[in-house]
């Protein structure tokens, strides 16, 4: 299955994250600072980062220019608790492949998650 970086600077919802992903198969790594999301990307494989757009220092979407820059095929399902057509806009500009509305839905999330590494596939 997939290698998951799963960074939201709440714990509680990277570990939901965690649980529903492990349960489907896949290794998730969970964090809540970037910095260690970043250094854990840079040093293994990742094929999904699932990424909040509010962090604590800098926005999802930044994080997912370096995650870009570091693995260009890397897929990104980014998370936010306020949607609006410009933040969606922005992540896919810049390489996300999907977003969801916190909070998570189980079905929803699974179901993203394997439609976007289903596309890393073809």
């Amino acid at each position: 299955m997939a290698a998951i970086i799963a960074l939201d600077d709440v714990l509680d919802a990277t570990v939901l994250i965690g649980k529903i992903l492990t349960k489907k198969g896949h290794t998730v790594h969970t964090f809540t600072e970037e910095d260690d999301a970043i250094a854990h990307a840079k040093s293994n494989k990742i094929d999904l980062a699932i990424l909040d757009i509010k962090l604590k220092k800098m926005s999802g979407v930044e994080v997912l220019a370096i995650l870009k820059n570091i693995d260009p095929a890397m897929r990104a399902i980014m998370l936010t608790g306020y949607p609006t057509i410009e933040t969606a806009r922005e992540a896919i500009s810049l390489g996300a492949d999907e977003y969801c509305v916190k909070p998570i839905d189980r079905d929803e999330l699974e179901e993203k998650v394997e439609k976007v590494l289903l596309i890393s596939k073809e």
